[in-house]
């Protein structure tokens, strides 16, 4: 399977469901696995393009909910699309914080499901798409020295040179040298290039 071909995961304890829900995606040409639970699924493994999962809410053992909160304490990613023929608002509510992209109740339209998977996927993509650009970025973060790192964070915060130069004791020359070795090794073109990136490294880490 390419590696960027959408694939959409569902896990339905009804095998009906599972069968009705695998046709309806493939007839728009999505690939499709199906899961009968929470377990199956977590065992399988994923490939890494783009994917949402279509998840039921009550399952035997793993519910829904838990396999989502389970997925996110892992780290493994992705967009999830819940339906439930049983849904409750404080279910829908605590679904949706925890990053759900959508909660249906059954019977639900055709039309709404997919829209909801294309939904998802389009999310997925964006996210594996900041994700990289991230990495890329920390990449050529790591490549600078320890003081052109420290100059690099305080110009991304605004200082001007001479600022910089005074709070790390340098000359205001040498500030631009380390200024100019930064935005080379970063391969930032201007200076609000530089400051994206320190925002999108910074945000990512908590900083």
């Amino acid at each position: 399977m390419s590696a960027d071909k959408p694939i959409v995961y569902i896990v339905d304890d009804d095998p009906s469901v599972l069968t009705l829900l695998g046709k309806l995606i493939q007839s728009v040409g999505l690939s499709v696995e199906t899961f009968s639970s929470a377990q199956e699924f977590l065992s399988a493994a994923r490939p890494a393009g783009p994917a949402c999962l279509v998840l039921d809410v009550r399952l035997p053992g793993l519910s829904g909910l838990e396999l989502q909160e389970q997925l996110a304490r892992s780290g493994r990613e992705i967009q999830i699309i819940f339906i439930t023929g049983y849904g409750s608002v404080p279910q829908s509510v605590r679904a949706m914080k925890a990053g759900a992209c959508d909660f249906l109740e059954k019977p639900f339209e055709n039309q709404a499901l997919l829209d909801a998977v294309n939904r998802a996927i389009e999310r997925d993509r964006a996210a594996r798409k900041h994700r990289d650009e991230i990495l890329e970025i920390e990449k050529r973060i790591g490549s600078l020295t320890r003081r052109e790192y420290e100059v690099f964070v305080r110009i991304a915060a605004g200082l001007a040179n001479k600022q910089v130069a005074g709070e790390l004791g340098l000359s205001e020359q040498t500030v631009k040298i380390h200024r100019a070795r930064v935005m080379q090794k970063l391969e930032a073109v201007t200076f609000a290039d530089l400051v994206r990136m320190a925002e999108k490294t910074f945000s990512a880490i908590g900083r």
